[in-house]
Order: C-alpha cells, then sequence, then structure tokens
C-alpha cells in the first residue's frame, strides 16, 4: 500500500487582486489586523475574490493509547469511550460549540476500546481496540498505520462530497499529548524534555513520570524520523487518521482550520510526507501545552488566538470559527470606498 497524495501548491495569480480589494474596503489599511490575513489566505485556497465557507464540518478521530495503562494521563483510558457517550448527548464542549456555530458534528472510532451500538450516530473505522503499548514494541503495524491514513482520507473525502469545503479536525484518546510529544521530538528534532507537557492536568511529578515512561519507549526505538515509522511506533490510530484526512483535503483543496497540540502533530507528521498541505492550512490558537509553540515555529504557523486553552477536542478552532466568518463577510459584504463614495486617504505630505 503506497502514499500517494496528488496536492497542488496554491496560485500566486490572484495575490495582487485579492490585496487590493482587501485594501480598498472603507477602512484603514491593515486596520482589521488578522482577519485580513485569514481572508487573503482563504482567497488563495479557493483561488477566488469572494471565498466561501460551505457546509463546515468538525471531525473528532477517537481512538485509546496503550501508553495510557502506564499513567501517562490524569485520566485513566476508559474516559475515552465515556466521552464519545458525551458527545451523542451533546454534552461534550465540542458538541455545545459545534450546536452554537452550526457546524456539522462527526464522530469516528478510529480504534477506541469499546463496542458502540452500531445505531448510534458513529462513523465506524476502527483499526484495532487501542494501539499496543510503545514502552514494550511498537503502536501498531506500518499496515495498520498506512491503512488508518487510508480510513482517514476517506472520511474526509465522504464530507467532502455532500458539499463541504472547510474543515475542522479533533481528537479524543487519554495518552494522545504522550503520541504528540514523541511526534514532535523526532520529526521536529528536538529533546523530548521540551516536548512533554501537563497534557490532561498532571502535576510537577506527574510530568517527570510521564517524562521517564516516554523516555524509556524512546530509547528502545530505532531513531528513524521517517513519518511513517514514527507514527506505526509511537502514534495513535486517531492520529494517523488525521494524518490520513488532512492530505485528503489538502488534495480536495479544502480548507482546513488546525486545533491544538495533538492536531498540530499529525499536521506535522503530514507536513512531512507531503510538505504541501500546510498551505491550506489556518492556525485557529496557540496552545497552553508548552509544546505547541514549538510545533507552530516548525510549520511558520501564525495562531489566530491565544486565550490558554489546552482542551483539545477542536474547542480551540470552533471558537476561532467566528473571526473566519467575519473575514469572509467583510471580503464579500463591506463596500469598497469607491462603492461608498468615500474619498480614500491620500498620501500623508510633510512640509
Amino acid at each position: 500500500m503506497r502514499i500517494e497524495f496528488k496536492i497542488e501548491s496554491l496560485s500566486d495569480q490572484l495575490n495582487k487582486e485579492l490585496q487590493q480589494k482587501i485594501d480598498s474596503k472603507t477602512k484603514p489599511i491593515g486596520s482589521l489586523g488578522m482577519l485580513e490575513k485569514i481572508a487573503f489566505q482563504l482567497g488563495r485556497i479557493q483561488n477566488s475574490l469572494k471565498p466561501q465557507i460551505n457546509h463546515p464540518n468538525v471531525v473528532i478521530f477517537a481512538g485509546d493509547h496503550g501508553i495510557a495503562d502506564d499513567g501517562v494521563s490524569f485520566y485513566p483510558k476508559s474516559v475515552s469511550y465515556q466521552m464519545l457517550y458525551n458527545y451523542m448527548e451533546g454534552g461534550a464542549a465540542s458538541s455545545v460549540f459545534a450546536k452554537q456555530h452550526g457546524i456539522k458534528f462527526n464522530v469516528v472510532d478510529a480504534g477506541v476500546d469499546h463496542d458502540f451500538e452500531p445505531d448510534l450516530p458513529i462513523i465506524n473505522r476502527k483499526l484495532a481496540y487501542g494501539t499496543k503499548n510503545y514502552r514494550f514494541e511498537s503502536a501498531m503495524t506500518k499496515e495498520q498505520c498506512l491503512e488508518g491514513i487510508k480510513r482517514g482520507a476517506k472520511v474526509v473525502e465522504d464530507i467532502y462530497n455532500k458539499g463541504c469545503n472547510f474543515l475542522i479536525f479533533g481528537e479524543k484518546g487519554i495518552g494522545n499529548t504522550s503520541s504528540a510529544s514523541l511526534i514532535l521530538s523526532l520529526l521536529g528534532n528536538i529533546p523530548l524534555e521540551e516536548c512533554v507537557g501537563r497534557g490532561t492536568g498532571l502535576d510537577k511529578e506527574g510530568v517527570k513520570n510521564k517524562f521517564d515512561l516516554l523516555n524509556e519507549g524512546l530509547s528502545k526505538y530505532n531513531k528513524s524520523k521517517d513519518p511513517i515509522d514514527v507514527l506505526t511506533h509511537f502514534g495513535g490510530f486517531e492520529i494517523v487518521m488525521i494524518v490520513g484526512a488532512m492530505l485528503k483535503a489538502a488534495e480536495l483543496k479544502m480548507t482546513l482550520l488546525i486545533d491544538g497540540f495533538i492536531i498540530t502533530s499529525a499536521l506535522l507528521a503530514a507536513y512531512k510526507i507531503n510538505p504541501k498541505v500546510k498551505e491550506y492550512c489556518l492556525f485557529a490558537h496557540k496552545s497552553n501545552e508548552q509544546a505547541h509553540v514549538k510545533m507552530l515555529n516548525i510549520l511558520e504557523g501564525d495562531p489566530i488566538l491565544d486565550i490558554g486553552m489546552r482542551l483539545g477536542e477542536a474547542t480551540g478552532a470552533m471558537i476561532c470559527f467566528p473571526l473566519i466568518k467575519s473575514a469572509v463577510q467583510f471580503m464579500n459584504q463591506m463596500a469598497s470606498f469607491q462603492d461608498a463614495g468615500v474619498s480614500e486617504a491620500k498620501e500623508e505630505i510633510v512640509i
């Protein structure tokens, strides 16, 4: 099985016209700040002077991690499947925000250690009942990793075929900040101790224990920097499916709104597979997980928000979503100086 995603680089053809349209609105140049950057990027992604958000979707990929049995998280592994029931009942933060902003909410069972009732609206793409414990063995086989990428891509293709052009990715999986830390350390060439943080709320001693456990697993790894090798050994089923989903979304020229630490680790892996995927991304926020900024720096991602969030589950991205909509609204609805008959500012004359 081979990974092949035909992602096109964004065209610069409309760059000048996009900037002219933004600058000609009835406002001082640059006065809408980040909204202007968002509008420009959306116009480039869609190759249009009138970018649109059509049928926005959020997709939460869920999977369990063998390393969670060793206490790397504040919560037990069972919380993963319990939270999926919470999503179904509309009680989770991500469920609430999706409803608030009119975003279609999707949950994918990528590899949760639980059998869900077949009548629940959960997309079943289960690879196995959680990964292995990478302190002792590879989290998954290479075949499972590649199959996960394929399944994630198919989830996105199905959503795209229903008219969606804007995707938000989320995750659920107790222990997945550990995978994200190891992915960052290996693919970002950063010492592990700089990549391990509080996750679900560990104290100082808990973080040290987490580092020791992850370092033990890392010491037994062959140190390959190939992204598929790294994902196979340290990834989660939800993370590898997100990698495939991101690559497919970029191939389909969709806009990707990137959430926090775990989602950005998946993007880092996808970027190492095909760097063009980054061109289709907007970065929603800077997570309060300490190493997230290191990922953003590697990817040259400019986060829209920095409000101390570290919940995951796409919550930071959904909080950011109204700003994306505002960028689209000003681009398409705000009058230009010419339309409004307002005199444009003249160059200041210095005497």
